[in-house]
């Protein structure tokens, strides 16, 4: 029975989460059931890369680590689960461990840079302007 954990909004995985799951559904099928991050021993690149496009992390921690994080929430499912990407931390009821991600990845977040879709509707004019200086772009 997995109704005790309704309503989780980070997941914890084990080692190569994602593979095969090359398609953009996967990560948009949890951010949409209400997963915000997920924790694991490490990801399948295209499901990571689609993560980061709809804003939702995924961060690495060693196995022991994602093991006792586990443990605690399967002994406890309404533990307070939190990870904080500028530490570098997941912390669960007295528990912290190192998370990482990639650098350029972590500070996508931080920044907000990693809504580009939102970038670009932000600076539209600035978008406008690029598309009239180019020679292929005008006439449509």
């Amino acid at each position: 029975d997995v109704g005790h954990y309704q309503g989780a909004s980070i997941l914890l995985v084990n080692s190569n989460f994602g593979c095969g799951s090359s398609r953009e559904h996967a990560p948009q099928g949890l951010h949409r059931w209400g997963i915000q991050a997920v924790v694991g021993e490490s990801f399948a690149e295209i499901f990571f890369g689609n993560s980061v496009m709809i804003g939702m992390p995924c961060v690495t921690a060693a196995p022991a680590d994602v093991r006792a994080l586990m443990d605690l929430v399967e002994k406890k499912p309404t533990i307070d689960v939190a990870i904080d990407l500028v530490a570098g931390t997941c912390t669960a009821e007295g528990f912290t461990c190192r998370v990482s991600m990639p650098p350029n990845a972590r500070d996508a977040f931080t920044s907000g840079a990693w809504d580009t879709t939102g970038m670009l509707l932000d600076r539209y004019e600035q978008v406008d302007a690029a598309a009239a200086r180019l020679p292929y772009v005008s006439g449509f």
